[in-house]
């Protein structure tokens, strides 16, 4: 199905600042692979002009689009209709803008970092044993509804700030324990997964100050950071025999509801996706 009066369908991802993003290389990859007319733009829209613009979008023939930083709450409060993991978030970094049902939200962080994992660990099993979620920020939220859906008995969730995780414990309920950031460390042992939400070890992030000397051989860890790919929460943890995941495909994975959303057509992720978004 094409756009509005057969224009090819247009989308975008908006933030602010949006000089970082992959996304325009990942949607254009799949786009050309599958050779559909189609156009993905990366626009910088202020805060202040977020909610004006993005109805303007809508209303010159776009499909939809990405929000990122600082928008994905403002996205979420203009929609006319929110997907059930959406409204869970109260946040938004998929927009559907479809001419009957206005403009639909739809949150596909969780749905990224689950579908990452079981493709690189698909033994993984989430009712076996406890799991820690390091940081407590936009991703971590969005990874810890995922995971307490999955059906973790327990989640640890450890945060420089206490009263950030305090904030999402009570927030999205279930089974989360929040833990002293002094006590991330023992908070790792016994636990299938641990998951690293924070900058810590970012390029141009702060250092990792964990040792992971919790972490059970066998265990799985995880980063949502993917700059560098190979972080050193990852490479400490393959150190202490863990089997790692990193955070480049909860990225890729996220971007497909959208693209089937507004391109019509259901992509795959794979290796060579993989290297056109980091060549990107």
């Amino acid at each position: 199905m094409s756009g509005h009066h057969g224009v090819a369908p247009m989308a975008f991802v908006a933030g602010w600042p949006i000089g970082h993003t992959r996304s325009p290389v990942l949607h254009g990859h799949w786009l050309k692979r599958y050779g559909l007319a189609g156009h993905y733009l990366a626009l910088p829209i202020a805060p202040e002009d977020f909610e004006g613009a993005v109805r303007m979008l809508d209303k010159i023939g776009f499909a939809g689009g990405n929000v990122t930083i600082p928008h994905k709450t403002a996205a979420f409060d203009l929609a006319d209709e929110a997907s059930e993991q959406a409204r869970r978030l109260r946040a938004a970094n998929t927009l559907i803008f479809d001419p009957e049902r206005g403009i639909i939200a739809d949150n596909t962080d969780g749905f990224g970092f689950m579908e990452n994992l079981r493709s690189y660990q698909p033994d993984w099993q989430a009712g076996d044993k406890p799991v820690t979620v390091l940081g407590a920020g936009g991703a971590s939220r969005a990874i810890v509804a995922a995971l307490l859906d999955a059906g973790v008995p327990e989640l640890r969730l450890a945060n420089r700030t206490k009263e950030k995780a305090q904030a999402i414990a009570e927030e999205l309920g279930g089974h989360i324990t929040v833990v002293d950031w002094a006590e991330a460390d023992d908070a790792l042992s016994g636990v299938s997964l641990a998951v690293n939400t924070t900058s810590m070890g970012m390029t141009g992030g702060p250092p990792l100050t964990l040792t992971l000397g919790g972490l059970d051989k066998g265990a799985v860890a995880t980063d949502a950071v993917y700059a560098p790919v190979d972080t050193p929460f990852l490479q400490r943890a393959r150190k202490q025999g863990a089997k790692t995941v990193d955070g480049l495909g909860m990225l890729l994975h996220q971007a497909r509801p959208g693209f089937v959303a507004w391109f019509r057509h259901e992509p795959v992720v794979d290796t060579d996706l993989r290297r056109a978004v980091l060549d990107g």
